[in-house]
């Protein structure tokens, strides 16, 4: 999920009370919930996207990460708080602190795992990503909810029922959607069948932006990727075949550009690849993007383009 809905979670853990139980508590919280995303620094990197959910995210990290922040906010303690002369406020209680580091932590790579995105959970020792296709990374419902419950309990001063009730909200609707999911796939494969399709073919039914009833399809049957549409309202309704397009994976082409550097490490996250061969005089531009989240070629972030120079492209034979 984006940071704003993890430090929200965090914010609003903290709000049911649990932020009095050490000094530093709130902000132990807030912090925890968004520190697995340390890893976006990655984003000044060429393989920023391999690099993503990965090692800071995985179960070793996990072990980890709270026993560091929870040092770090000790030390924050006792060199900056006592310094100001704040040595009467509430003091530090180291345990405590652990537990509100650890259960900020937790739920962090949770809602992450829950997108179409992915995560790798058993980093560094298996790069396996795992999907739950539940909620959309943006998502305003969660926002709303949680946003409403930390305002007015901040307002109330010390009451943390609407807090709670707040959790318990997006806890009710990650449930609902979750299952809106499931039987979403269940009823995919039945049009799959009535199309005509094997029903155990790799497929996502994904969510989308703010409508919670409406998911987007992706088919993989073999050489081609099979695009639909699944709607719940006035009543469940799924439209496969919309679009189709040849992944053109077995191309000598896109063997060479998934052999390369950027190919290859761009493999290691896509989910659904295609390719897009551009053959030149000078080479051949492969563009190879993936399926969840863009559906032909442009500027994406989801995609990369290889240039495989004349000498380093396979020889294509000529039509007759």
């Amino acid at each position: 999920m984006d940071n704003l809905c993890h430090t929200l979670v965090g914010a609003a853990i903290g709000e049911t009370g649990l932020k009095r139980r050490s000094a530093l508590g709130m902000a132990t919280l807030m912090i925890g919930a968004n520190l697995p995303d340390i890893d976006a620094l990655a984003v000044f990197s060429e393989d920023a996207l391999v690099m993503r959910r990965g090692i800071t995210h995985g179960i070793l990290a996990l072990a980890i990460w709270p026993f560091l922040l929870t040092g770090t906010m000790m030390l924050w303690d006792r060199v900056v708080r006592r310094r100001r002369g704040r040595v009467s406020d509430q003091p530090i209680r180291p345990r405590a602190l652990l537990l509100l580091a650890t259960i900020a932590i937790l739920t962090h790579p949770f809602l992450d795992w829950m997108n179409t995105y992915g995560m790798r959970w058993l980093m560094p020792f298996s790069e396996r990503w795992f999907y739950a296709d539940v909620l959309f990374i943006l998502d305003p419902w969660m926002w709303m909810a949680l946003g409403l419950g930390v305002v007015t309990t901040a307002r109330r001063l010390g009451d943390g029922r609407r807090a709670a009730l707040a959790l318990i909200a997006v806890t009710v609707y990650m449930s609902a959607m979750a299952a809106l999911t499931l039987a979403g796939r269940a009823e995919v494969r039945r049009a799959m069948v009535a199309a005509g399709l094997d029903p155990d073919l790799r497929l996502l039914v994904g969510p989308v932006p703010v409508n919670a009833l409406r998911r987007e399809v992706v088919i993989e049957a073999g050489d081609r990727l099979i695009f639909g549409t699944l709607a719940w309202t006035p009543a469940p309704r799924s439209t496969i075949g919309e679009r189709v397009i040849a992944t053109n994976a077995d191309a000598p082409e896109a063997r060479a550009a998934a052999r390369t550097h950027e190919g290859a490490t761009f493999l290691r996250w896509a989910r659904f690849p295609y390719y897009v061969i551009d053959r030149r005089p000078d080479g051949v531009e492969v563009f190879i993007g993936d399926a969840r989240y863009n559906r032909m070629r442009g500027r994406t972030w989801a995609a990369v383009t290889v240039w495989l120079p004349v000498d380093v492209a396979p020889a294509v034979p000529a039509n007759p």
